[in-house]
């Protein structure tokens, strides 16, 4: 299965169990572990629980075994690793402590020349 697909998978999956705020980050030009990172947000620990679940079994059912998946046991956090795609799940706070989107955000070039233009 070919990332962009599998990309789609993993989106269904979390919107099937009705995840918040699903953002995709294109993460190619920045590591070469995975393609995509999706991260979403569920409500408690008992929705990122079943979020990580679906996500792993609608995986299997389109053929694709999971390289790992971590976190489900405690729920604050989870992650379940395809390959080219990386799903991460989270409760709104420890979304907000971690901030992946920043962390793995480029800013572009202009955000780059008013950074500079300010010092």
């Amino acid at each position: 299965m070919q990332a962009n697909e599998l990309k789609l998978l993993v989106i269904d999956a979390l919107e099937d169990i009705k995840a918040e705020d699903i953002q995709v980050l294109d993460v190619t030009a920045m590591t070469d572990v995975t393609d995509f990172m999706i991260i979403a947000t569920g409500k408690s620990t008992r929705q990122v629980k079943a979020l990580a679940n679906e996500v792993v079994v609608q995986a299997k059912a389109a053929g694709v075994q999971p390289l790992g998946s971590e976190g489900e046991d405690v729920g604050e956090w989870a992650l379940v690793d395809l390959g080219d795609v990386i799903a991460h799940i989270m409760t709104p706070q420890t979304r907000a402590t971690y901030n992946l989107e920043k962390l793995w955000s480029v800013p572009d070039t202009t955000e780059q020349s008013k950074a500079t233009a300010d010092e």
